[in-house]
């Protein structure tokens, strides 16, 4: 999708944002004992600290490695929205358990292992199927709408 650097900085800012802002929803409503509008208003509190986190860690390490594990079992020949599932599950697999670990050092009252490992396994189900599902076809959708590419006539 993104075709230089400047892209590649605006897509991952925008992943990050909306990706970071669901996760902290679902663990506010999970603290919360459920959902409702105070839900969506609290979790903009986390939003200053774990969005920029997020996007350092994605932008400058986790994108890299991602890309080298999904190259291991895809191939440039292959379908291109496969090869973006492939990436967007090993970048999932990677952040998850670091943004965890963040979030538990920063906003959990423990902060054991116990509660890491938890916090991790809440997460990694829903962290998954948003990225696959809602958050990463919106912002794709958000991107192309951004940087729409003029079609050659001939």
């Amino acid at each position: 999708m993104p075709k230089n650097k400047f892209q590649d900085v605006v897509f991952t800012a925008i992943m990050a944002t909306v990706m970071v802002y669901g996760m902290i929803v679902y663990n506010v409503a999970l603290n919360m004992g459920g959902v409702s509008g105070e839900t969506f208003l609290a979790a903009f509190h986390e939003m200053p600290i774990m969005a920029p986190i997020a996007f350092v860690l994605e932008f400058f390490v986790v994108g890299k490695i991602a890309r080298g594990l999904a190259f291991q079992v895809m191939t440039p020949q292959d379908r291109p929205q496969f090869i973006t599932y492939a990436i967007s599950i090993c970048i999932c697999c990677i952040m998850c358990p670091i943004m965890s670990l963040i979030a538990t050092l920063l906003f959990k009252e423990t902060k054991t292992f116990g509660t890491f490992i938890q916090t991790w396994a809440m997460n990694f189900p829903m962290a998954l199927l948003y990225q696959l599902f809602y958050c990463g076809p919106l912002v794709r959708l958000i991107f192309r709408t951004i940087f729409r590419e003029k079609k050659k006539e001939n």
